[in-house]
């Protein structure tokens, strides 16, 4: 049983490596175009390709099932964020399309690996009733430290070079990731974690809401600033306060969905989300105000948060030895609709801009009638399928 002490030093040790990692994937996000753009002379072939390998370490998370034969879950987790920061830091050095590639694919191989083992050791050291309110917390830090990482990449703009702020922000990365690869915040006598790839029928609403809330991200994250761009003509600073407004009141309302999730429970939460997402795909789709638009744009951001509660019903009916072999399968499910969402969505879109966004009104009508399954009593064990 994990002692409170146990639990403590855990979440400290998330909050440092959460922290590390939000800036690191968010300065990337902040530089990268405009470095691909002005200092390696990308074109909009190479730069699809460059936002396509970004996905492929999401797809292949299943693999940290493997490395944690070699691995503690803990130190592997530090040591993802550590390769988080070499690809950041590297990026401004290897200022050619291979070169991006090849740190992109080293950044979002750390950011993916982390955040997997950040949900696994979440679920594994905290109580049911408490998981929900850290997972809460630990996403208003990164909210939180996505806006700190904009303002300093806005003035720091003004005195260096992006191979000098790439350089300096993934050095300081590395340096806070290494202090913590050091560190050994685990308890002896947790649970021991299945090392191998399972698949139990009991568990498919999981994967099933996994999935589909892997797609409607994709609709969210391909087409609505799209929408707002090329429709109602947002410019970059529209879309940058759009931004810092998400990231802060999801500072303030991150840690408030995990209370709310820890006292209502998973089926209300979830289907007020779902529910909630029917109509603003709706207003996606038909309205004509670029004030509604924005608005939509801010309220969508704010249900991401909501994922939450997936994961924790996942803790309240899984097996504890589980717990680390599924968020990993669970996370390369959730990024499959990220390799054809974007593809079909962009044709989709060349007949009429609104068919993705009544396709994401019929995947949010889809994942609130599975919502209803949730049931949070422990079903009878059963023998798992191995694959892999």
């Amino acid at each position: 049983m994990t002692t409170e002490t146990d639990s403590r030093r855990m979440y400290a040790f998330l909050l440092v490596l959460t922290a590390l990692s939000a800036a690191g994937l968010q300065g990337w996000r902040t530089l990268i175009n405009n470095f691909a753009v002005e200092s390696v002379g990308i074109d909009g072939r190479q730069m699809g390709v460059i936002q396509s390998v970004r996905e492929i370490p999401g797809f292949l998370s299943l693999l940290v099932i493997y490395l944690l034969f070699l691995v503690k879950e803990h130190k592997l987790a530090a040591f993802s964020v550590l390769v988080l920061g070499a690809g950041v830091a590297l990026t401004g050095a290897l200022s050619s399309f291979h070169g991006l590639v090849f740190t992109t694919l080293a950044m979002s191989a750390g950011f993916h690996y982390y955040e997997t083992l950040n949900q696994s050791l979440t679920l594994q050291y905290f109580e049911k009733s408490r998981s929900p309110v850290v997972f809460g917390r630990l996403r208003g830090v990164a909210a939180g430290v996505n806006v700190a990482t904009g303002v300093l990449i806005f003035f720091a703009s003004m005195l260096l070079t992006y191979g000098q702020m790439f350089a300096i922000m993934g050095a300081a990365i590395m340096a806070a990731a290494l202090w913590c690869l050091f560190q050994d915040p685990s308890d002896p006598h947790i649970v021991p974690q299945t090392k191998k790839m399972i698949l139990r029928s009991r568990y498919w609403l999981f994967y099933a809401l996994t999935f589909m809330g892997g797609a409607r991200r994709q609709i969210f994250v391909a087409f609505a600033v799209f929408l707002l761009v090329e429709r109602f003509d947002y410019s970059v600073r529209a879309v940058t306060v759009l931004f810092v407004i998400n990231n802060v009141i999801n500072y303030f309302l991150s840690p408030l969905i995990g209370k709310a999730i820890a006292r209502f429970g998973e089926r209300k939460v979830l289907s007020l989300e779902y529910f909630s997402l029917l109509w603003i795909f709706f207003a996606y789709a038909f309205t004509d105000s670029r004030i509604l638009a924005g608005v939509m744009y801010v309220l969508d951001f704010v249900f991401f948060n909501f994922a939450i509660a997936i994961r924790t019903y996942f803790q309240k009916i899984a097996d504890p030895r589980d717990i680390a072999s599924s968020m990993a399968v669970g996370f390369t499910i959730n990024h499959i609709a990220a390799v054809a969402i974007p593809v079909f969505g962009g044709i989709l879109w060349m007949i009429d801009y609104r068919i993705p966004f009544l396709a994401g009104m019929g995947m949010s009508l889809v994942s609130l009638v599975l919502t209803q399954f949730i049931r949070t009593e422990i079903a009878p064990r059963e023998k798992p399928r191995e694959s892999g």
